[in-house]
């Protein structure tokens, strides 16, 4: 995507980081924000994408980098010399003023004259469709009322950009979608900036002109919402995304790629010959038929569950892969279907890895050190203190339920199903990454002990 002109640009963020003692929240972070733009940062609790907002905001200064915004650097500059307002998931209203104070209340600290403040507030009241409750306690409205109270008096300022903490959160579901659109319409009549902050995927792909996605505290794709549900640019992103079957496959060439056993014509380019890679197919995009003749593949429903909708499939292939579905069509459990996928419904996505490297230290010729312990290893000649690279395969580290019987230990940070077996990442206590394949089913924040046997280690002089 093009950088637009520097006119355009409202805030520009350059090599933010942000720590907490020794944890790393925020890790160099790079964007652009256009003026009048919906920009979301989207991700799972701990992201950093609220973190980013409250620095933006004035709330937190950063450990690292810049934030400019209209051209001004804002590092140091606090929260009320800003020309921005926030919105907060808990509205933080005054309990003693009513609708209309608590609007202007903004505007009388400024000493802004008393019909300009009945003028703007009337205007803006009427903007989120509370025109006739001026005069009641806030008290007395429902959450999307006082969600609404909340923006008005934020917008009142009149601010260059409105920043939205997870506003909907604590709405029912029919409630958050109204007020989805309801914010949409007001974004599109304000003409201001909106920075929104959310780990709700529909939220984020119903309001925004561009998604950043968040994880670990780095950005991993910026895009419309269109290119960030067709084209994710890893595992993660599919994965948090919708619903994705995500897959291991390896690039046979330019066009053909390999996974669920078969070859498929695909669109990729560019890949290489016989690269492993990750293989995401939305589960609408595969088209199922009882007819199996002209099929690319076949599969047995093993579940059917309607979701107002579609029916959402699961389909058992004969080569062992379970593969997620969706149509408007009802196939019963033990029907035998055809599948077919369009070369253009294939998205092909680079590996982060494929192994576990460790940074290691040689403690004697059979002993090395890496993630923080000592470990036995099968006898490698090499002199104490001799730094070492540990390569392990995904499917060779073993996890168990009882972390003080294994040499290492950690928690299940990120778990993705790849069709017949779960893809799992584990951050230990010091914050290494260690990555396993297994069949066994854990859940997210599992501890979980690690175990790596010597005759599955690779250990080569760095």
């Amino acid at each position: 995507m093009a950088r637009p002109n520097p006119d355009e640009i409202i805030i520009n963020i350059e090599h933010l980081s942000k720590s907490f003692g020794e944890k790393k929240v925020l890790d160099d972070i790079n964007l652009y924000i256009k003026r009048g733009e919906f920009i979301t940062f989207l991700g799972p609790s701990g992201c950093g994408k609220t973190t980013m907002l409250r620095m933006i905001a004035g709330f937190l200064e950063p450990t690292e980098g810049v934030i400019t915004l209209d051209g001004k650097n804002m590092v140091g500059v606090p929260p009320y010399q800003r020309p921005l307002n926030t919105v907060f998931q808990k509205y933080a209203l005054f309990p003693h003023l009513n609708v209309f104070d608590n609007v202007a209340f903004g505007l009388k600290l400024q000493k802004v004259p008393k019909d300009e403040i009945r003028k703007r507030v009337s205007k803006v009241l009427k903007l989120v469709s509370m025109a006739d409750y001026e005069k009641r306690d806030v008290s007395s409205l429902s959450g999307g009322q006082q969600q609404r109270i909340a923006i008005a008096r934020a917008i009142v300022n009149r601010p260059k950009v409105l920043l939205l903490d997870e506003p909907l959160a604590a709405l029912d579901l029919k409630m958050r979608k109204d007020m989805q659109i309801e914010l949409k319409e007001m974004h599109e009549k304000l003409g201001i900036t909106f920075i929104y902050v959310t780990h709700d995927q529909e939220a984020a792909l119903t309001l925004s002109d561009t998604i950043a996605v968040m994880n670990e505290g780095k950005i991993q794709q910026i895009g419309t919402p269109t290119d960030i549900y067709n084209e994710p640019v890893n595992a993660f992103v599919a994965d948090f995304i919708g619903e994705s079957n995500i897959l291991n496959g390896t690039m046979i060439e330019d066009r053909k790629v390999k996974f669920l056993g078969q070859v498929f014509e695909c669109v990729d380019e560019g890949f290489g010959v016989n690269t492993p890679v990750d293989v995401v197919v939305r589960p609408e995009d595969i088209v199922v038929k009882k007819k199996l003749d002209g099929a690319q593949f076949t599969g047995t429903i093993k579940s059917c569950v309607f979701k107002g909708v579609h029916y959402e499939m699961f389909a058992m292939t004969p080569d062992g892969y379970e593969v997620m579905l969706q149509n408007y069509r009802k196939f019963d459990v033990g029907t035998e279907v055809g599948m077919t996928i369009d070369p253009y419904d294939i998205q092909v996505m680079h590996k982060d890895c494929t192994e576990n490297v460790f940074k290691g230290v040689m403690k004697s010729s059979n002993k090395v050190e890496f993630i923080g312990e000592v470990w036995e290893c099968e006898e490698t000649g090499f002199e104490p203190g001799t730094e070492v690279d540990v390569h392990v395969p995904f499917n060779k580290v073993d996890l168990e339920d009882d972390e003080k019987t294994t040499t290492g230990a950690g928690n299940v940070n990120f778990l993705l199903y790849k069709g017949n077996h779960y893809h799992l990442t584990i951050i230990t206590d010091m914050g290494y990454h260690v990555y396993v394949d297994t069949n066994d089913v854990w859940d997210k924040n599992d501890m979980v002990g690690i175990e790596i046997l010597p005759e599955n280690m690779k250990i080569t002089k760095r």
